[in-house]
């Protein structure tokens, strides 16, 4: 899968083009235990519809980094589980509230990690 270029303008003036790499997380998401989509979420239409409102809310927070917008969010029988990388806590945590606005405090297992940007 190809993924679009990450531009980054630097201080100098000069343009660097960077992919996204999410090797590692995804080299870990591979292992057997690990709970992912294609593994745990059911096809129900209740569950499917858990994750579609969770994403949209997701999605139309702009204050939200990009890391932020690609969060893994896995549901199984009403019960969502968040992954991946974030920016910061205040985001790590955001996230956590749209998914618990949806799904109910005590349905949300938050395992999204922070990530700092490198570059700030």
């Amino acid at each position: 899968m190809k993924y679009p270029l990450l531009i980054v303008v630097l201080a100098a003036g000069f343009v660097v083009a960077q992919a996204p790499d999410n090797t590692k997380t995804n080299k870990r998401d591979r292992n057997d235990s690990t709970l992912t989509a294609d593994k745990q979420q059911k096809m129900s239409k209740a569950d499917t519809d858990m994750v579609k409102k969770i994403r949209q809310s997701i999605t139309a927070d702009k204050s939200l980094s990009t890391y932020g917008h690609n969060v893994k969010i896995v549901v199984h029988e009403g019960r969502v589980t968040l992954r991946g990388p974030v920016r910061s806590q205040t985001e790590r945590d955001a996230i956590q509230a749209k998914a618990a606005a949806v799904a109910e405090e005590g349905n949300v297992t938050n395992e999204l990690e922070i990530t700092p940007d490198k570059n700030k």
